[in-house]
């Protein structure tokens, strides 16, 4: 069991998987659809704040966080007893059909975090994918218009109309035949590879350019199109952040041409980036934004969030049975309350230290290409070469698996990066940890080359 003294730092105990951990993985191969992406045999048997415990009695650092879920740790005591307290109380109500209180008290918080220069209104549903999907349908219901505009390296989900924005890797939609029509993919500032030698600060002005010169002229014409749909930060494309500008001139558009802006927050929001939303650090202000991930700690759970002046749908033009489930609120109002009362500041003071600890990686590690983000989500890019920046996944995945037996869970991000997402909970003992097990990682990796 985890105990109060195992509670901050990993201890590895047998070898990697554990004969118990083997017996899972083996239960899971007989079972399991096989489409199910494992990246090494990490068995969780349970979980206390930063640490993960397999059943070998192994404890893990979780760098991960279940891909930016449990944003607040794993079972924080206040969330935990808010969905025991709730589940005894109410479990289930459909939403669509009767009332219940805790749907409209968590949109009022969601909504005083939106700007304070528009009203807004707010939709529940279960996932990042499916709250994709319901904007989707916003944005092309307000606008009367079926065109969007999404961007190479983005990944908004997995069901038909949210795999038709992805463009992160070709297996998520090979062989699923036609997908939704009238989406366009142009692509996305990524300054460490920029062909024109921009800075993260300047890079996308010539991606503007064709927006409005090419896409605008010889695609769609500007008044076809309901939605641009953008990561401030994108998730599965490798922890890449837009610059400011960028997001700032997707709005002028938007704008000037009554399309929707849609900022896609599921990774990057609920106080991950050191503010509530990725896009705050822009000052811009979205026509709907989509969060789900971080927003209850683990709980299925996830909202969108628009404009009252575009949330102007009829009554039956969208539902959900599960989406505002009354648990899944309980957790999800406990998260957003220790997110506002210290957690995303912790975000923004631990980021800041372990930016400064491992920003000068690339000149320390030969196969480290770069070092980017904000707050807890930033991303190290794996190179075999700098000076050619050729991508080296297979570094990338040594790295990442050469941290797993040192105590260290991390995730792959994008064909070549690694994702450092811990819970916002995290301290700076537990950072230097895990950036020395990232360095003793990063070092053998360097010695296949």
């Amino acid at each position: 069991m985890i105990t109060a003294t195992e509670t901050k730092l990993p201890k590895i105990k047998t070898a990697l998987p554990g004969p118990r951990a083997k017996e899972v993985i083996a239960f899971d191969a007989k079972f399991m659809s096989p489409s199910l992406t494992r990246d090494y045999p990490l068995v969780a048997e349970r979980a206390s704040g930063a640490i993960v415990e397999d059943p070998d009695g192994n404890t893990f650092l979780d760098f991960a966080a279940g891909i930016a879920v449990c944003s607040t740790g794993h079972c924080h005591p206040k969330v935990v007893a808010a969905i025991q307290k709730q589940a005894a109380d109410l479990i289930h109500i459909a939403g669509t059909d009767f009332y219940h209180r805790h749907m409209p008290e968590f949109a009022e918080k969601l909504v005083s975090t939106m700007p304070k220069s528009e009203k807004w209104k707010v939709f529940f549903g279960n996932s990042g994918t499916e709250v994709v999907e319901g904007a989707i349908k916003l944005a092309r219901y307000h606008t009367k218009r079926d065109k969007l505009i999404a961007f190479y390296g983005c990944f908004h989900g997995r069901t038909l109309g949210s795999l038709s924005l992805t463009a992160s890797k070709s297996t998520q939609r090979k062989n699923f035949g036609t997908l939704l029509g009238g989406v366009e993919h142009i692509p996305y500032p990524y300054a460490y590879r920029c062909a024109l030698g921009h800075t993260k600060e300047t890079c996308g002005g010539e991606i503007i350019e064709m927006l409005e010169q090419q896409v605008f002229k010889r695609l769609f014409a500007p008044e076809e199109i309901a939605a641009i749909i953008v990561e401030p930060v994108q998730g599965e494309g490798g922890f890449i952040p837009a610059p400011l500008f960028f997001l700032q001139e997707l709005q002028r558009i938007s704008n000037k041409h009554g399309i929707m802006l849609i900022l896609d927050e599921v990774q990057a929001g609920m106080g991950r980036t050191g503010k509530w939303w990725a896009y705050d650090h822009a000052g811009i202000t979205p026509d709907i934004v989509l969060t789900a991930k971080g927003i209850a700690s683990g709980m299925p759970m996830a909202a969108f969030i628009a404009k009252e002046s575009v949330m102007n749908w009829k009554t039956g033009s969208h539902g959900t049975t599960y989406g505002g489930n009354p648990v899944c609120l309980a957790a999800a109002s406990a998260t957003f309350d220790l997110i506002e009362g210290g957690l995303m500041a912790n975000a923004e003071k631990v980021g800041n230290y372990i930016f400064s600890k491992i920003s000068d990686w690339p000149n320390r590690f030969k196969i480290v290409g770069d070092v980017r983000g904000k707050g807890l989500m930033i991303g190290v890019e794996i190179v075999r070469d700098q000076r050619t920046k050729e991508r080296a996944a297979d570094l990338r995945d040594a790295v990442v698996d050469n941290a797993f037996h040192r105590g260290l869970l991390t995730l792959g991000s994008g064909e070549n990066s690694i994702r450092i997402s811990p819970p916002l909970i995290i301290d700076e003992e537990q950072a230097d940890c895990a950036i020395r097990i990232m360095e003793e990682s990063i070092r053998e990796a360097e010695k296949k080359i």
